[in-house]
């Protein structure tokens, strides 16, 4: 099984978010949108689909999630789920994706540090391994299954940059 890592793109800071203290409304910029979509069309380059498409119930990783499915035509694939949530620990959306185990190609779009935490926990057994997703990056590990018996593998991570590059 494939677990696809992205963090979201870049949003409207709190401050400017009008949204008051609701941080789950946060939304993209407008800069984080444009990005975010040139990045999904590095995703066609890469040949990549996905037969669930998990996404955080917070608007800025809804987001690039809806746009991820709209260029790659997998609408019907996107699912919020809780676990996804930033103040989520990494154990527990293990536990949540124990659900999709099924599955073989799984995009979960979140947030950090939960992302990394999480990636670092399928690497190593801890959370203490230092990983970084940049707003728009993703990265592809395989594990042998969920919940996991050994170490995930990691086969590859790319910039937010590299991404867009692969959409030229």
């Amino acid at each position: 099984m494939n677990l696809y890592f992205m963090r979201h793109g870049i949003a409207v800071d709190r401050a400017d978010s009008g949204a008051g203290s609701d941080d789950r409304e946060r939304q993209l910029t407008s800069k984080g949108i444009k990005r975010m979509n040139k990045a999904a069309k590095g995703l066609v380059t890469l040949s990549l689909t996905f037969e669930r498409i998990l996404t955080s119930p917070l608007e800025r990783a809804r987001q690039p999630a809806k746009i991820v499915a709209q260029i790659l035509q997998l609408e019907d694939r996107v699912e919020e789920i809780e676990q996804l949530s930033p103040e989520q620990p990494a154990q527990d959306l293990l536990s949540g994706l124990v659900a999709y185990s099924g599955k073989k190609e799984i995009l979960l779009v979140g947030h950090e540090p939960q992302l990394s935490s999480t990636i670092s926990v399928l690497l190593s057994g801890t959370s203490g391994a230092v990983i970084r997703l940049k707003k728009g990056g993703l990265c592809c590990l395989q594990v042998d299954g969920l919940p996991p018996r050994e170490s995930a593998v990691l086969h590859w991570a790319l910039t937010p940059k590299q991404l867009r590059l692969m959409a030229r």
